[in-house]
């Protein structure tokens, strides 16, 4: 089964966007993510709508943050994406008329909530804010490693 990515990848968009000095291009974007424009489009037109990228048209124009990086959150950013599905289990049948199958969806329907609660409680927080600064701790160790390496 196929993992829904879309999350992690809207994350490293708008990180990368926190670093631009100006608007990025959908088409840079996609390059980055090796993905297609349009893609990158719908995406962003999904966050633009929940107030949290603009887009600027016209000759240098492209995706910009709209947002205190402080202030939003994983989850935030995960209910504008639509919800995807957190886990890559379910039930085997979501109707079964099987009283052992019955037993078993709700014992794994209890046990599913209660997983996917707690995940949005800690995806609500992470602000996007702490996810730069760690981009920029990482990249102050890699700095100082290769520093260290030539010198």
């Amino acid at each position: 089964m196929r993992l829904d990515s879309r999350l992690s990848g809207v994350l490293h968009v708008l990180l990368h966007m926190a670093q631009a000095e100006g608007p990025v291009t959908s088409e840079t974007m996609a390059r980055a993510m090796d993905t297609n424009p349009v893609v990158i489009r719908r995406v962003m037109a999904g966050l633009r709508d929940q107030g949290y990228v603009r887009a600027e048209k016209g000759h240098g124009g492209g995706w910009t943050l709209a947002c205190d990086l402080t202030k939003v959150t994983l989850r935030d950013i995960y209910y504008a994406l639509g919800e995807p599905a957190l886990l890559a289990i379910g039930h085997r049948t979501e109707s079964p008329g099987c009283i052992v199958e019955e037993a078993v969806n709700a014992a794994l329907g209890r046990t599913f909530d209660e997983a996917t609660a707690l995940l949005l409680a800690r995806l609500g927080e992470v602000t996007l804010a702490a996810l730069a600064s760690e981009v920029q701790r990482r990249d102050g160790m890699r700095k100082g490693h290769k520093a260290r390496a030539h010198g």
